[in-house]
């Protein structure tokens, strides 16, 4: 695997749902240690890119990397690729690969990261993120789970909150049972230059339309490299999705 790779975890201290999300104690660490900690088993180098001094202190504190970034981009890609310039000129080393970690996935499994990154043993890969099958019938009608249609070559063609493909010939009750569905978990890595072309992108109609960030680049043009995996990681969106992942410790 190519190891010229870096792990940037954007963290922000404000949260429509859950301020302070990245420093919530989950049995004795915070969440943005333990995503830190996971991801450290798969890549050698990560950093977290946060705009809040008492994130940027508390990374410190458990021994951990942390950059400064803006506190006024529009999205975690954004910041990520801030966070890799200046990780690049600190250490006066260019990266090939990004690798744009979720700051609220405190058990995140390292295997998912490991296999983002071994896309790009391949020099064609631009962009990659991880798809999952659907494992309920409930999972491809819910518009807060992305669904995700690729080609035989594991190229992304579209990502919807809506269900799709929409299968005509059967009724809506038997779609489940007659087709397999792929849901988007939504971990990406990026080529460094494939990463600063992004980010100077507008949002496009479909992206907006849907409100999914990684339609912008395919209407302008990039693949999206796709790989299945069978493990998922449960993400803390709301204090209520903190008490039920204690629960379950």
């Amino acid at each position: 695997m190519n190891k010229n790779i870096v792990g940037v975890i954007p963290a922000r201290y404000a949260s429509t749902r859950f301020p302070g999300k990245p420093l919530v104690d989950i049995n004795g660490k915070s969440m943005i240690q333990r995503v830190y900690e996971q991801s450290k088993l798969a890549l050698e180098n990560v950093y977290v890119a946060t705009d809040d001094d008492r994130i940027f202190s508390a990374v410190k504190e458990f021994g951990g990397n942390a950059i400064m970034t803006s506190p006024d981009h529009q999205s975690g890609t954004d910041r990520c690729f801030e966070a890799v310039e200046n990780i690049q000129s600190k250490l006066n080393r260019k990266f090939d690969v990004v690798v744009n970690i979720q700051g609220d996935e405190p058990f995140i499994n390292p295997e998912l990261i490991e296999t983002l990154a071994n896309c790009f043993d391949s020099e064609e890969t631009e962009i990659a993120t991880l798809i999952k099958k659907a494992e309920n019938p409930s999972d491809i009608w819910d518009i807060n789970k992305p669904k995700v249609v690729f080609t035989p070559s594991m190229e992304a063609l579209y990502f919807s909150r809506s269900t799709i493909p929409f299968t005509r010939e059967l009724p809506k009750e038997k779609w489940f049972d007659n087709y397999e569905f792929y849901l988007h978990i939504g971990i990406y890595a990026y080529r460094t230059d494939i990463l600063e072309k992004i980010t100077s992108l507008k949002p496009s109609p479909l992206e907006i339309a849907e409100s999914l960030e990684q339609l912008r680049w395919i209407e302008s043009g990039y693949k999206i490299s796709v790989r299945k995996v069978e493990h998922n990681s449960i993400g803390v969106d709301t204090p209520e999705d903190l008490e039920r992942l204690l629960k379950n410790l």
